[in-house]
C-alpha cells in the first residue's frame, strides 16, 4: 500500500500534531506501508528521514495558511496522483473536497460541538464545518479515541462505521524517566534553584486547558508551604485572556514560569522531574501531554473531561476543573510522598500500552476501509 501523508499543516515547533505525523511515519513504514509526505521545503530532509523516501515540497508562499488551504483542494490532488498514491491521508481535519483518490482524514477531538466556548469563535466555525465536510466526504476518518468518536456520533451527526479509533502512542527512546543530569538541565534552563520543585503543565497556553484555575488552585494549595514548588507553564502561547489576570495574581514568593516552547529533548526532565505534572483540562480528543507525563514516570494530576480518563485509567489522580478542587488535589499530593511513587509507577506501566506500532496498525484499518469504500 503506497500512502500519501499531508504533512504541510505541521508547524515548526512540534506540539501535538507535530509528534502525532512525525510518530507515525516511520510506525506505518514499520508495519509495511510505503510512505510518502508532502512537505514545506523546509523540511524536506526530515520528512525523507522519517519515510526513508523524498517527500514532495511545496513552495514556500504554501507555508501561509489560506494558501495551504486553497493548495489543498488541487496540489495534493496532483501530488498523490504524481507519486500513484493509492490512499492520501490529512491529518489535520481539512482535506481536498474532490478527489477520487480514497481519503482519510484525522479529527483530533470533537470540542469545537461539546465545548465551544473554549475556542475562539472563528475557529469553531472553521473546525466545524472542516469536520462535517470530512465526516460527509472522506471515505475514512480517524480520531485518537473512542471518547472522540462516541461525541461525533453524538454532536456532528457521524456515522460510527465511518470512524476508526486510533490511540496515539508514546515514543519512550524520548519520554522516559529522566536521569539526574536531564532534570539538571532543565532547572538551568528554567533559572530554578537548586532543590527547588516544581508542578508542570505541557501544552497550548489556551483557555480549555483551563490554566487560570490551575494557577489559582495552585497558589492556594502552596502558599502556605515553607519551600512551595514552582508552577512552570511550558508550550505556546494560545489566546487566553484569563490567563495574564490569574499571573498578575500570583503573591510575591511564589514562582509561576512561563518559558514558551521547550526543546524535545528536555521535556523528560521536565515532566519526569516535575513533582506533579497538572493538566487539567475542559475537554481532549486525546491528552497526549498526560501519556507522555506517564511514560516519564511523573505522577498525574487531570480531570475526567473527554477523553483523559481513557488514556489515563486508574493510574493518574482526578481533579474537578475548579480552583479549590485542584487546590485540594494538589494539597493532597503534596503531602503524600508515597500516593505520588505509586502514581509514576502506575503511570509508566500503563503508558507502555500506548505504542506508535498499535497506532500505525489501527491507521492501516482506515486505509483498507477507505480503499474499500
Amino acid at each position: 500500500m503506497r500512502a500519501l501523508i499531508d504533512a504541510t499543516a505541521v508547524p515548526v515547533d512540534r506540539g501535538g500534531v507535530g509528534r502525532y505525523v512525525d510518530n507515525l511515519i516511520p510506525a506505518l513504514v514499520r508495519v509495511g506501508v510505503e510512505v510518502r509526505a508532502v512537505c514545506q521545503l523546509r523540511e524536506r530532509e526530515h520528512y525523507a528521514r522519517l519515510s526513508s523516501r523524498e517527500p514532495v515540497t511545496v513552495s514556500r508562499v504554501v507555508e501561509r495558511r489560506p494558501v495551504r488551504l486553497a493548495w489543498e483542494q488541487s496540489g495534493l490532488v496532483r501530488a498523490a496522483k504524481l507519486i500513484g498514491a493509492d490512499v492520501v491521508h490529512s491529518p489535520h481535519y481539512t482535506h481536498p473536497l474532490l478527489s477520487r483518490i480514497p481519503q482519510v482524514v484525522t479529527l483530533h477531538d470533537a470540542t469545537f460541538f461539546t465545548d465551544p466556548e473554549v475556542h475562539a469563535r472563528l475557529k469553531v466555525r472553521f473546525f466545524r464545518l472542516a469536520i462535517r465536510l470530512a465526516l460527509t466526504r472522506a471515505d475514512c476518518c480517524v480520531v485518537a479515541s473512542q471518547a472522540s468518536a462516541d461525541a461525533l456520533v453524538a454532536v456532528a451527526g457521524a456515522d460510527p462505521d465511518q470512524l476508526q479509533v486510533a490511540h496515539l502512542g508514546v515514543d519512550t527512546a524520548v519520554f522516559a524517566p529522566p536521569t539526574a543530569a536531564a532534570v539538571g538541565a532543565v532547572r538551568e534552563r528554567l533559572g530554578l534553584r537548586e532543590g527547588q520543585s516544581w508542578v508542570a503543565f505541557l501544552g497550548t497556553l489556551e483557555p480549555r486547558k483551563n490554566l487560570g484555575s490551575l494557577i489559582r488552585g495552585w497558589v492556594a494549595a502552596v502558599r502556605d508551604r515553607v519551600d512551595p514548588p514552582a508552577l512552570v507553564l511550558a508550550g505556546g502561547s494560545g489566546w487566553d485572556d484569563s490567563l495574564d489576570a490569574a499571573s498578575a495574581a500570583v503573591p510575591a514568593g511564589l514562582t509561576l514560569l512561563r518559558p514558551g516552547y521547550l526543546p524535545l529533548e528536555l521535556l523528560a526532565g521536565l515532566l519526569g522531574g516535575a513533582v506533579v505534572v497538572a493538566y487539567p483540562s475542559l475537554g481532549e480528543g486525546f491528552g497526549l501531554p498526560v501519556l507522555e507525563a506517564m511514560a516519564c514516570g511523573a505522577p498525574v494530576l487531570t480531570t475526567r473531561k473527554l477523553a483523559l480518563p481513557e488514556v489515563g485509567g486508574d493510574a493518574v489522580a482526578y481533579t474537578d476543573t475548579d480552583a479549590a478542587s485542584i487546590a485540594d488535589a494538589l494539597r493532597n499530593l503534596l503531602d503524600d510522598a508515597g500516593w505520588r511513587t505509586r502514581l509514576g509507577a502506575a503511570g509508566l506501566a500503563r503508558a507502555a500500552g500506548f505504542t506508535w506500532e498499535a497506532c500505525a496498525a489501527a491507521h492501516v484499518r482506515a486505509f483498507e476501509r477507505a480503499l474499500a469504500a
